[in-house]
């Protein structure tokens, strides 16, 4: 049985803090976690959650995924970005051009992310997170692909984008030139089954698709860390 996407999760040094931040942007819930992390919860069951979990790792460069937040209107997204700047966020400059309209911001722990001008048409329809956009390559992009069983809703020009068939948030890899990776990602994906399937099979599912196991993460039993082609890492849980 194939695995859902559980969660978004963020390395954090300040989880709690970084909840509020991201729950006031986004008007989510927040709830506390069983691994000392805290979450924002979708308002639609079928959505992911976002987990924040306890690190103390610095973060080097900028990170290979950031959210895309959709707008309405110019007043929509000028009401997002202030709304952040309220909650502890902040401007930064990663070398957009000054005719761009989109805005680029940090979160108060250094996470990037854009809010997108409204009317942008491959983002329609997609809810307020419109993408996950992925610094990666077209077979990365494939490979997640067949792991959630979503379709490619883009490729072309090694550039490729999945979205759940049931619609919103759309998870988007750039092609190359792909950043060499430095350290742990800070952003990853976490991975859940039912309760009935099979978690060993799943695991050599993946392994088959592309996915590498590592032995960092195992010793409670409840998820195993993996690496997808590109050498992201990204754990499945075990059913409960």
């Amino acid at each position: 049985m194939t695995s859902q996407l559980f969660a978004i999760c963020f390395n954090a040094t300040r989880p709690s803090d970084l909840a509020r931040f991201w729950s006031g942007v986004l008007g989510w819930a927040v709830a506390d976690g069983p691994d000392d992390d805290v979450a924002v919860l979708p308002p639609d069951a079928a959505g992911f959650r976002i987990r924040f979990l306890p690190s103390q790792e610095p973060k080097i460069g900028q990170n290979r995924a950031h959210f895309d937040l959709t707008s309405t209107s110019p007043a929509d997204q000028q009401q997002t970005v202030a709304r952040a700047l309220e909650f502890g966020g902040k401007h930064i400059d990663v070398g957009q051009l000054p005719e761009e309209r989109h805005v680029v911001l940090a979160d108060p722990d250094g996470n990037e992310f854009c809010v997108i001008e409204a009317g942008n048409k491959f983002l329609a329809d997609t809810g307020f997170i419109g993408a996950l956009a992925c610094d990666g390559t077209q077979e990365v992009g494939y490979f997640w692909s067949e792991a959630l069983r979503w379709p490619l809703v883009w490729d072309q020009d090694q550039e490729t984008a999945i979205q759940s068939p049931n619609g919103g948030t759309k998870i988007t890899w750039g092609g190359p030139p792909v950043a060499p990776k430095t350290g742990t990602n800070r952003l990853y994906f976490e991975l859940a089954l039912p309760a009935d399937a099979d978690w060993e099979a799943e695991v050599d599912r993946l392994i088959s698709l592309g996915a590498r196991r590592t032995d960092i993460g195992e010793g409670d039993g409840v998820r195993v860390l993996m690496l997808d082609p590109d050498g992201n890492e990204f754990s499945v849980r075990r059913p409960r």
